[in-house]
């Protein structure tokens, strides 16, 4: 058998890899346009900022290692131009010799072509001081740059995963940065309430965020925005998102998703016979939907390439999709999600409950700070759809709690019973994961019915009346509360409840939800017709209440 990957980075290599494993004898060969192969394009940023000392740190192996290793040949600065697919065949142009007469054949065919920064439409995106942020030469140009040129100011356009590390990782550098964003938020995979807490962090670590502005214009020392701002930068970053590089497949015919991305089947299939993709160059789906989705990371891509290697040579492996998982640090704050977004389950015509959990990452009384989990549940199955969370211990651990949970289709009730691990350094006795459960069920159930700030406004922008009832004490109330709401400390709710119309209905709030609950429990059993608990208390409303100026 002789397979011919046309890509040698994390997908492509990892097929390679698994294919030698289960085929001693099948004959590999990997051509890749690039100069170097199988290396961390996540980590590029933390080289830069510094946290990584070395560049060859990114690179840890080489086409000599892998041909030792796995007898696996490698050409790099060797681009495959042409394919013909009835022939098996495909011609391969030397990059450093511009020589295009190399013809190669082959058994098997594999994709693993990954994407392309894109580049904006923007007057003097060419200029020498701007830089994508995606191989490790433009890596070492960037780099070079700042140090030769002595940089103080850069602006970076684009606020996803590249360009919010770059923010953090540049700032570390001592450089003045300021982000340029078109949409009206930063990570478009998060919903707005919850992505407004990140923006607010930015922006406290010294970061300029300019949010609904687009870069038009690019000269020496300036970008100039749609609005008319004059930023001043010595350098410029643009991390405006990628595109799959899929136009050889598509020029023979390969089917091509939505999103511009090859359509594989689960084993890593085209359409085309003995052909494969895997990595950023093909399309995913999504575990809850089942629909295609494309969410290039390196996990993903090597997951992709180890299925594909297996299937090639005999294996029975399949791809089970994904939940779009992705994890980043800004700062000292940890940002993750999972599954769907409240605004994706709804558009995906799901029926929702929607909880903000805010509880400690650990005892409070050893350090443990606090974390904002926003949860989507499906009202009809009670199934977990979705988490976000963020907070500066403890994430990555309950993200990947939930990952597990939404994987294995589990309801909200069945993560109060998960027996985790508790100590007072690492857990609280109630697990925020297990809180989550606990109090979203509670809601589908309706014995404590939510209502997150952003529906409690619209209602009664909508013309609904609501008995609204901080059960905090005075001296808080005062501070700050919700639009229209009475100050009845829980204590006093008993006796003073009384007063109220318990047929009106009603919302109880304390600062982050607990006494809400108690006190909804209380005008519950008083027989109040419909009470509801605000989600994530008077903390997440001003927070919300913030964000939607």
């Amino acid at each position: 058998m002789k397979i011919i990957i046309i890509g040698s980075v994390a997908a492509g290599t990892s097929v390679a890899a698994k294919a030698r494993r289960n085929d001693e004898n099948a004959e590999i060969t990997l051509y890749n346009a690039d100069y170097d192969i199988s290396y961390s394009i996540c980590g590029i940023p933390y080289f830069l900022g510094g946290e990584v000392d070395e560049l060859e740190t990114l690179t840890p192996r080489s086409a000599a290692w892998f041909k030792k290793r796995y007898n696996v040949d490698i050409h790099i600065r060797h681009e495959v131009i042409k394919i013909d697919s009835d022939k098996k065949t495909i011609t391969v142009k030397n990059l450093d010799t511009n020589d295009e007469s190399k013809e190669d054949n082959y058994d098997t065919l594999v994709f693993a072509t990954g994407a392309t920064p894109t580049t904006p439409s923007i007057k003097g995106v060419d200029m020498n001081h701007v830089f994508h942020v995606r191989t490790i030469q433009n890596t070492a140009a960037i780099n070079s740059y700042m140090v030769t040129n002595d940089s103080k100011k850069v602006t970076i356009i684009g606020a996803g995963f590249i360009g919010l590390e770059m923010a953090e990782q540049l700032t570390h550098k001592g450089l003045e940065v300021t982000i340029v964003q078109r949409s009206n938020q930063i990570m478009p995979h998060l919903d707005k309430d919850m992505a407004f807490r990140v923006e607010e962090h930015i922006r406290d670590n010294g970061v300029k965020l300019l949010l609904n502005e687009e870069a038009i214009a690019i000269s020496d020392k300036t970008v100039e925005t749609k609005s008319g701002n004059v930023i001043h930068s010595d350098m410029v970053i643009l991390a405006t998102g990628v595109k799959p590089n899929a136009k050889l497949a598509e020029e023979i015919g390969i089917e091509l998703g939505s999103s511009g991305a090859i359509r594989v089947n689960s084993k890593m299939q085209t359409n085309l016979p003995d052909i494969y993709a895997v990595g950023d160059v093909a399309e995913s789906f999504s575990v809850v939907t089942g629909k295609p989705v494309y969410r290039p990371l390196g996990s993903t891509a090597n997951k992709m390439g180890r299925i594909a290697g297996d299937v090639i040579t005999g294996g029975d492996l399949e791809h089970r999709g994904i939940l779009g998982t992705g994890i980043l640090r800004v700062f000292d704050l940890a940002v993750g999600y999972t599954g769907l977004s409240e605004k994706e389950a709804l558009a995906e015509g799901f029926d929702i409950e929607v909880l903000h959990n805010i509880k400690p990452a650990r005892a409070e009384y050893l350090g443990g700070k606090e974390l904002v989990i926003k949860a989507i549940a499906d009202r009809k199955t009670s199934r977990i759809l979705g988490v976000q969370i963020v907070g500066q211990d403890g994430v990555d651990k309950r993200i990947d709690v939930f990952v597990t949970a939404i994987s294995y289709k589990a309801k909200a009730e069945d993560l109060f019973h998960l027996d985790l691990a508790y100590a007072p350094p690492f857990s609280t006795t109630k697990d925020p994961v297990m809180y989550t459960g606990m109090a979203l069920q509670n809601a589908i159930d309706k014995k404590n019915k939510l209502i997150t700030p952003r529906e409690l406004t619209d209602r009664i922008e909508g013309g609904e009346k609501f008995q609204i009832i901080d059960t905090r004490a005075t001296k808080q109330y005062e501070v700050s509360n919700v639009d229209g709401a009475i100050n009845i400390p829980l204590a006093e709710l008993r006796s003073e409840g009384k007063k109220l119309d318990p047929n009106l209905p009603t919302v109880t709030y304390c600062n982050k939800g607990v006494t809400g609950n108690a006190a909804q429990n209380v005008l519950t059993n008083m027989g109040f017709k419909e009470v509801f608990n605000l989600s994530g208390g008077n903390k997440n409303y001003q927070s919300f209440k913030k964000g939607n100026k």
